[in-house]
C-alpha cells in the first residue's frame, strides 16, 4: 500500500525527526550566544568599556551587539544564495562552523585591562562573525524543515522557535546561578566566559548529526537558479517586504524580553540576580507552548493565528510596562516578563511556516534568509541600542512599550498584505 501525503511513510517520519533536531542545534548555538551577551551586558559593559560612564558603557556594547545585525543581511544573502545553489545541508554546515568561531572570539576576548581597546575591537568581530553566520542560519534551517517535514509543517518548522526558549531558559539560568553564586570579582574575572565555553559544547554535536543528514529531496529535484538573488529582488521583492515587515512582533518581543532584565536593574533596582527569573520564566513558556501552537497554526492558518499575537502585543505593551514601572517588584516583573513569552510564542512560533511559503523551492533559502534578517535587523537587533537611547533621551520609563506598540502594527500591516495580496491563511 502506497502510503498519501497524508499517511507519511516511518522514513519520512524518521527523516523530519532528525531534521528538527540538526536544526534545533543550530538555533539553540546561535540563541544561547545572543542571549548570554544581552544577559550579561552590563558585566561586558564595566569589563571592555570601563572609562565610559554607565549608560554610555551600555549603550556601546548595545552599539556592538546592534552592528553584529547590521551585517546579518550580508549573511543572509550570501548563505542564502549558497543554499540554493549548493544545497541545505552543505550551507547547514558551514553556519554551524562559523558560529562556533564566532562564539570561540567571544569566550576567550581578552578585557580592556588586558589588552586596551583592542579587547573591544575582539568582541566587534565575534559579533560580526556571530551575525554573518546567523544570517544564513535560520533561513537554511527553515528550508530544510520545511522541505523534509512531509505534513504538519507549522508543527515541525516551529521546533526552531522552541530551540530558542530552550536557550532562552538555559541562558538565564546561567545568568542567575552565577550572579548569585559568584563574587563580583569571579563574575567578572572569569565568570561570564563560562557560558561561552559551554555553548560550544553544543556545536561539535551539530556537526557530527548535520554530516549525516541527506540533501531534501524537493531541493534534489527543483531546477536550480543562476542567479537566486536576481530573481529574488527582480519577481519577489513585495513578498520580501511584507514578509519583513511581518517579522516585527516576533523580533522586538525576544529582545524586549532579553532587553528587560537589564531594564530592571538599570531603572528599577531590582537585583540582579532576580532579574533573570524573568528570562527562565519565558523560556520555559516559549519551549513548552510553541509545539501546540505550531499544530494550532497546521489547522487555521499561520498568518491567523500570528495577527491574534499581534492585536494581543498593540493592546497590551502599554499596560504592561505600567504595571511593571509602577510596582517594580519581582514577582510583577516575573508576571510581565511571561505575558510577553506568551505573545512571543504565539507570533513566533507560525513564522516560519508562513515566511517559507511565500517563496518558492529554487530561492526560498534566499528568500527567508533576506525578508527574515532584513525584519530582525531593522526592527530587532537595535531595540536594546534603541530601548536605552529613549529612555536616556525622554527620561521617561514607558517609552520602550510605545516602541513596541508602533512595530506591532507595523507587522499587522505586513500581515494584512501577505493575506489579502498573496492569500496565504
Amino acid at each position: 500500500m502506497t502510503a498519501s501525503p497524508q499517511s507519511p511513510t516511518t522514513q519520512q517520519l524518521a527523516d523530519a525527526r532528525k531534521a528538527v533536531i540538526s536544526s534545533s542545534i543550530g538555533a539553540a548555538l546561535e540563541w544561547f550566544d545572543i542571549i548570554v551577551y544581552a544577559t550579561f551586558a552590563t558585566t561586558i559593559a564595566k569589563l571592555f568599556y570601563p572609562e565610559s560612564d554607565a549608560t554610555f558603557a551600555l549603550i556601546l556594547t548595545f552599539a556592538t551587539f546592534a552592528i553584529s545585525y547590521v551585517i546579518r543581511p550580508l549573511g543572509g544573502m550570501v548563505l542564502g544564495s549558497y543554499a540554493d545553489r549548493k544545497g541545505r545541508k552543505a550551507a547547514l554546515t558551514l553556519t554551524l562552523m562559523l558560529m562556533m568561531v564566532g562564539t570561540l572570539i567571544m569566550a576567550i576576548a581578552p578585557t580592556y585591562e588586558m589588552v586596551g581597546v583592542w579587547g573591544a575591537l575582539i568582541i566587534l568581530l565575534s559579533r560580526l562573525l556571530q551575525g554573518f553566520s546567523a544570517g544564513g542560519e535560520f533561513g537554511t534551517a527553515t528550508a530544510f524543515l520545511i522541505e523534509t517535514a512531509p505534513h504538519k509543517k507549522a508543527f515541525y518548522s516551529s521546533w526552531q522557535v522552541a530551540a530558542q526558549g530552550a536557550s532562552m531558559l538555559l541562558a538565564s539560568a546561567f545568568g542567575f546561578v552565577l550572579t548569585t553564586q559568584l563574587s563580583t570579582e569571579a563574575l567578572e574575572s572569569w565568570g561570564w566566559r563560562v557560558p561561552f565555553f559551554v555553548g560550544l559544547l553544543i556545536g561539535p554535536v551539530g556537526l557530527y548529526i548535520r554530516a549525516r543528514l541527506e540533501e531534501t529531496e524537493e531541493f534534489i529535484k527543483v531546477e536550480k537558479s543562476k542567479s537566486p538573488l536576481g530573481q529574488l529582488f527582480a519577481h519577489n521583492y513585495g513578498r520580501l517586504l511584507a514578509g519583513a515587515a511581518a517579522i516585527g512582533v516576533a523580533t522586538i518581543s525576544v529582545y524586549m524580553i532579553l532587553y528587560m532584565p537589564t531594564f530592571a536593574v538599570q531603572n528599577l533596582h531590582i537585583p540582579a540576580d532576580a532579574a533573570f527569573l524573568g528570562g527562565v520564566v519565558a523560556g520555559i513558556v516559549t519551549l513548552v507552548s510553541v509545539p501546540f501552537i505550531g499544530h494550532l497554526a497546521d489547522r487555521v492558518g499561520p498568518a491567523r493565528v500570528m495577527t491574534w499575537a499581534a492585536v494581543a502585543a498593540l493592546v497590551g505593551a502599554w499596560p504592561l510596562f505600567k504595571l511593571m514601572t509602577g510596582n517594580p517588584t519581582v514577582p510583577v516583573m516575573i508576571v510581565v516578563i511571561a505575558l510577553l513569552g506568551v505573545i512571543m510564542a504565539f507570533y513566533f512560533g507560525p513564522l516560519p511556516a508562513l515566511i517559507s511559503s511565500l517563496f518558492p523551492a529554487a530561492i526560498r533559502g534566499s528568500g527567508i534568509s533576506v525578508t527574515y534578517n532584513v525584519g530582525v535587523t531593522v526592527l530587532g537587533g537595535i531595540a536594546p541600542l534603541v530601548l536605552t537611547w529613549l529612555i536616556s533621551a525622554t527620561g521617561s520609563l514607558d517609552a520602550p512599550s510605545f516602541y513596541y506598540m508602533a512595530i506591532a502594527v507595523l507587522s499587522l500591516i505586513g500581515l494584512a498584505v501577505i493575506r489579502l495580496r498573496y492569500k496565504l491563511a
